[in-house]
Protein backbone atom coordinates (compact mmCIF):
# COMPACT_ATOMS: atom_id res chain seq x y z
CA UNK A 1 0.00 0.00 0.00
CA UNK A 2 1.29 3.19 -0.54
CA UNK A 3 2.20 5.66 2.30
CA UNK A 4 2.92 9.47 1.53
CA UNK A 5 3.77 11.89 5.08
CA UNK A 6 6.35 14.11 5.91
CA UNK A 7 8.95 12.54 7.70
CA UNK A 8 11.60 15.35 9.53
CA UNK A 9 10.68 18.01 7.25
CA UNK A 10 11.04 15.68 4.18
CA UNK A 11 7.66 14.12 1.78
CA UNK A 12 8.22 10.84 1.41
CA UNK A 13 6.17 8.40 -0.41
CA UNK A 14 7.05 4.68 -0.10
CA UNK A 15 4.79 1.42 -0.83
CA UNK A 16 4.54 -0.43 2.86
CA UNK A 17 2.23 -3.68 4.03
CA UNK A 18 -0.43 -3.39 5.50
CA UNK A 19 0.58 -4.54 9.00
CA UNK A 20 4.21 -2.16 9.51
CA UNK A 21 4.34 -0.34 12.02
CA UNK A 22 4.92 3.31 12.27
CA UNK A 23 8.05 2.19 14.48
CA UNK A 24 9.58 -0.37 11.82
CA UNK A 25 8.32 1.67 8.91
CA UNK A 26 10.37 4.60 10.72
CA UNK A 27 13.62 2.35 11.43
CA UNK A 28 13.45 1.27 7.91
CA UNK A 29 13.77 5.23 7.18
CA UNK A 30 16.92 5.74 9.14
CA UNK A 31 15.43 7.27 12.14
CA UNK A 32 17.80 5.56 14.70
CA UNK A 33 16.54 6.86 17.72
CA UNK A 34 13.44 5.62 17.39
CA UNK A 35 13.71 2.50 19.74
CA UNK A 36 11.23 -0.29 20.80
CA UNK A 37 11.87 -1.78 24.32
CA UNK A 38 9.15 -3.57 25.50
CA UNK A 39 6.98 -4.06 21.53
CA UNK A 40 3.65 -3.80 24.23
CA UNK A 41 3.38 0.07 24.38
CA UNK A 42 4.85 0.29 27.99
CA UNK A 43 8.37 2.17 28.09
CA UNK A 44 8.08 4.79 25.70
CA UNK A 45 10.90 4.37 23.96
CA UNK A 46 9.31 4.44 20.65
CA UNK A 47 7.59 7.95 21.26
CA UNK A 48 7.44 10.13 17.89
CA UNK A 49 5.24 13.45 17.17
CA UNK A 50 2.08 12.27 14.89
CA UNK A 51 1.07 15.78 13.74
CA UNK A 52 3.03 17.59 16.84
CA UNK A 53 1.26 15.28 19.49
CA UNK A 54 3.06 12.02 21.19
CA UNK A 55 2.41 8.50 19.71
CA UNK A 56 4.35 5.12 20.65
CA UNK A 57 4.92 4.23 16.88
CA UNK A 58 5.57 0.25 17.77
CA UNK A 59 1.70 0.81 18.17
CA UNK A 60 0.98 2.82 15.54
CA UNK A 61 0.08 1.36 12.11
CA UNK A 62 2.33 3.34 9.73
CA UNK A 63 -0.38 3.36 6.80
CA UNK A 64 -2.28 6.02 10.03
CA UNK A 65 0.42 8.56 9.18
CA UNK A 66 -0.59 8.87 5.37
CA UNK A 67 -0.68 12.42 4.80
CA UNK A 68 0.43 13.18 8.17
CA UNK A 69 4.01 15.08 9.50
CA UNK A 70 5.98 12.71 11.92
CA UNK A 71 9.23 14.03 13.91
CA UNK A 72 11.45 11.81 15.85
CA UNK A 73 14.51 13.04 17.48
CA UNK A 74 16.57 13.86 14.40
CA UNK A 75 14.09 16.46 13.40
CA UNK A 76 14.46 18.32 16.58
CA UNK A 77 18.40 18.33 16.74
CA UNK A 78 18.92 21.25 18.28
CA UNK A 79 15.93 21.16 21.00
CA UNK A 80 17.05 17.86 21.83
CA UNK A 81 20.52 18.99 22.63
CA UNK A 82 19.30 21.49 24.53
CA UNK A 83 17.35 20.00 27.23
CA UNK A 84 19.94 16.43 26.90
CA UNK A 85 22.36 18.95 28.36
CA UNK A 86 20.06 19.82 30.95
CA UNK A 87 19.70 16.00 31.86
CA UNK A 88 23.52 15.15 31.53
CA UNK A 89 24.37 18.30 34.03
CA UNK A 90 21.93 16.31 36.30
CA UNK A 91 23.47 13.17 35.67
CA UNK A 92 20.24 11.85 34.61
CA UNK A 93 21.24 10.61 31.13
CA UNK A 94 22.82 7.29 32.28
CA UNK A 95 22.77 4.63 29.66
CA UNK A 96 21.10 7.12 27.73
CA UNK A 97 19.04 4.15 25.90
CA UNK A 98 15.40 5.61 27.00
CA UNK A 99 16.52 9.49 26.06
CA UNK A 100 15.31 9.61 23.13
CA UNK A 101 11.60 8.77 23.90
CA UNK A 102 11.99 10.67 26.99
CA UNK A 103 13.09 13.53 25.52
CA UNK A 104 10.30 13.62 22.36
CA UNK A 105 7.74 13.42 25.58
CA UNK A 106 9.27 16.23 27.37
CA UNK A 107 9.58 18.60 24.38
CA UNK A 108 6.01 17.76 23.30
CA UNK A 109 4.89 18.38 26.95
CA UNK A 110 6.87 21.36 27.06
CA UNK A 111 4.66 22.50 24.08
CA UNK A 112 1.83 21.49 25.92
CA UNK A 113 1.76 22.73 29.32
CA UNK A 114 2.11 26.33 30.14
CA UNK A 115 3.48 25.93 33.70
CA UNK A 116 3.00 22.65 34.86
CA UNK A 117 2.82 21.15 38.02
CA UNK A 118 4.94 18.55 39.43
CA UNK A 119 1.92 16.26 39.43
CA UNK A 120 1.25 17.64 35.93
CA UNK A 121 5.02 16.48 34.62
CA UNK A 122 4.58 12.97 36.59
CA UNK A 123 1.61 12.16 34.48
CA UNK A 124 2.85 13.33 31.27
CA UNK A 125 5.35 11.10 31.33
CA UNK A 126 4.14 8.24 33.35
CA UNK A 127 4.71 6.08 30.30
CA UNK A 128 8.64 6.85 30.27
CA UNK A 129 10.38 3.79 31.85
CA UNK A 130 13.94 4.38 33.06
CA UNK A 131 15.83 1.34 34.18
CA UNK A 132 18.71 3.44 34.82
CA UNK A 133 17.93 6.27 36.98
CA UNK A 134 15.70 6.72 39.91
CA UNK A 135 13.83 9.66 37.60
CA UNK A 136 14.65 12.31 40.25
CA UNK A 137 17.48 13.65 37.92
CA UNK A 138 15.63 13.72 34.91
CA UNK A 139 12.64 15.58 36.78
CA UNK A 140 15.36 18.08 38.42
CA UNK A 141 16.58 18.39 34.58
CA UNK A 142 12.95 19.09 33.69
CA UNK A 143 12.09 21.40 36.24
CA UNK A 144 15.53 23.79 35.47
CA UNK A 145 14.51 23.64 31.68
CA UNK A 146 10.89 24.23 32.00
CA UNK A 147 11.89 27.56 34.00
CA UNK A 148 14.88 28.34 31.63
CA UNK A 149 12.09 28.44 28.92
CA UNK A 150 10.04 30.81 31.21
CA UNK A 151 7.78 27.30 32.01
CA UNK A 152 8.60 27.60 35.69
CA UNK A 153 6.78 24.53 38.05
Amino acid sequence: MKLTLTLNGVRCTDEVQADTTLFTYLREKGCLSVKCGCETSNCGLCTVWLDEKPVLSCSVPALRADGKKVTTLEGLQDEAAEFGAYLADEGAEQCGYCSPGFIMNVLAMSRELTHPTEQEIQEYLAGNLCRCSGYQGQLRAIRKFLAAKGGCV
